[in-house]
């Protein structure tokens, strides 16, 4: 059997926007001392007249993308997750989300899978920040597939968009021939009765992992990848609840406020089930491999099958 091809989110999104400068000559790229690891580098060798590296200052980053969107043009101002979501979190709520400008922010090295780099550059805490910004698109994709029409689909979207990558290389499983992206709109990965597991970002391949588990103990777990955490897909989350009477969440991010408490809402209002959260506590990281990390926190097909057995063990 061939070997499954792993490949990060990260540079899926700097391979895209390489190849929608050579469709599209309206956009710019901004990064801030990290061209290299957000993979905006690729852009600066292709139109180095269209990328400012803006040295290592985040609030300035997002300032100068505001004021270039503000010409008429796209702009795509990359960082880590950390720098990006947090450092500059007023300048992106006030000269970006207030006046609904087309920027779209690439956030790299988001969540645990930072490995090594640890606490103080894993960012659980991004799509809850992003999430309270009025008109703020917050967009999670899962493999190599899902981020380049993602991306695709961000400069096609009139407004402001928040990217959430991966440094971690991971399976790509969707199919590039038939794999269709509609922002806002989940997609059923795999149809169930028992549970509805529902993911984003790297999660999506390891809750298709432990659907298969739970499959051999007799549950039938449906699973759904919810790439689009804002707007959010409520027919389909309030649809799969009703069916199953249960559901899980899973995300690499903080339980507070990510895809986790975005459902729960949807939940609360359309359909009032039971549901477990998997993703990070109330805690911070830790310094360490990064798969050893998911697998400490949980957020691994074996941490999502426990968590999917307990809540069914509720009944």
């Amino acid at each position: 059997m061939a070997e499954t091809k792993k490949i990060a989110t990260r540079v899926s999104y700097g391979e895209t926007l390489v190849e929608l400068g050579a469709e599209h000559d309206d956009f710019v790229v901004l990064d801030a001392d990290l061209a290299a690891s957000t993979q905006t580098g690729r852009f600066k060798d292709a139109y180095p007249d269209r990328f400012f590296d803006v040295g290592i200052a985040e609030q300035n980053l997002m300032s100068i993308a505001a004021g270039i969107a503000a010409t008429g043009r796209v702009a795509f101002a990359s960082s880590f997750a950390m720098f990006a979501a947090g450092r500059a979190y007023e300048q992106i709520r006030n000269s970006i989300g207030y006046p609904h400008l087309n920027v779209k922010i690439g956030a790299s090295h988001a969540g645990l899978s930072v490995g090594e780099d640890g606490a103080t550059h894993q960012c659980n805490e991004d799509i809850a920040l992003m999430r309270t910004i009025p008109g703020m698109t917050v967009i999670v994709p899962c493999d190599d597939v899902e981020a380049r029409a993602a991306t695709r689909a961000a400069y096609e979207f009139d407004g402001p968009v928040y990217l959430r990558l991966a440094r971690l290389a991971t399976p790509v499983f969707n199919d590039p021939e038939t794999y269709e992206f509609k922002l806002g709109k989940g997609i059923v990965m795999r149809e169930g009765t028992d549970v509805t597991v529902v993911a984003c970002g790297l999660m999506v391949q390891a809750a298709l992992e432990a659907a298969e588990r739970l499959a051999e103990k007799g549950v039938s777990a449906e699973v759904i990848n919810i790439h689009t955490v804002k707007p959010i897909d409520t027919d389909l989350i309030a649809q799969s609840a009703a069916k199953t009477g249960r559901v899980v969440t899973c995300e690499e991010h903080s339980v507070i406020g990510g895809l986790g408490s975005a459902v729960c809402d949807v939940l609360a209002e359309r359909c009032p089930v039971p549901v477990r959260k998997v993703g990070v506590e109330d805690v911070y990281g830790v310094s360490g491999p990064a798969l050893d990390l998911l697998h400490n926190y949980g957020l691994d097909a074996e941490g999502i099958a426990a968590a999917v057995e307990e809540l069914l063990a509720r009944d």
